[in-house]
């Protein structure tokens, strides 16, 4: 299993749109055979970074659906959504191994 792990910096006047933009994403990844984690948006602290994650079994599941998302109509909805209201300036992908219980 791999876990996608994003910050992003977040227009903080923005956020009621950057709220929407997640929400958009959550059944998405589900839609393409990945597990979302949800999103932790800013409370106290910094106003501007938020941070989401997601798993997809393999990195090869991944980047199935990093291709399959770039011709599917409700991603391109999210896409669109996101560069149309600039509610986050930029984000950082990083990728971890989970190590659960056994």
């Amino acid at each position: 299993m791999i876990t996608c792990h994003l910050k992003y910096v977040v227009d903080a006047t923005k956020m009621v749109e950057f709220e929407q933009y997640c929400r958009m994403w959550l059944p998405l990844i589900k839609k393409f055979g990945g597990i979302h984690h949800g999103y932790l948006l800013p409370s106290e602290g910094a106003s501007n970074i938020a941070l989401g994650s997601f798993s997809f079994p393999s990195l090869a599941a991944y980047e199935q659906y990093r291709i399959k998302s770039l011709e599917d109509p409700e991603c391109q909805v999210a896409f669109r959504f996101s560069k149309e209201t600039r509610c986050f300036l930029s984000y950082e992908r990083t990728f971890f191994r989970p190590l659960f219980p056994e």
